[in-house]
């Protein structure tokens, strides 16, 4: 296994890539992946690792628009967390159904 495959492996872990995709990034095959895990134990918690960077990436960016004050953002992690405790409903008037009124007007300013 030379130095630029397991740059290439661990480049594309870093992305987030499964373990196939990793692979087609290295041009190697799933198997190649598996032997170099079997020599290497330490390589497959190393792997692990890269896989989790896009979400604390992702994790830190929504700290920092929490810290920011954003309040968009605060609500999704709410939401998020606790689900929405809103329950939002759209009626028509006093509570009953939405109605609807079509009115078609041609080209020639006549209607239907």
């Amino acid at each position: 296994m030379t130095p630029e495959v397991i740059a290439k492996l661990e480049e594309a872990f870093s992305f987030g890539s499964t373990d196939l995709e990793a692979c087609c990034y290295a041009n190697i095959s799933k198997d190649t992946l598996y032997r170099i895990i079997k020599k290497n134990p330490e390589f497959s918690d190393r792997k692990e690792t890269l896989k989790n960077h896009p979400t604390m990436k992702a994790k830190r960016i929504v700290n920092k628009s929490l810290n920011d004050g954003d309040l968009p953002t605060a609500h999704k992690v709410i939401d998020r967390k606790e689900g929405s405790k809103v329950n939002q409903t759209i009626t028509g008037a006093d509570g009953g159904p939405i109605g609807l009124s079509l009115n078609i007007v041609f080209k020639d300013g006549s209607d239907a």
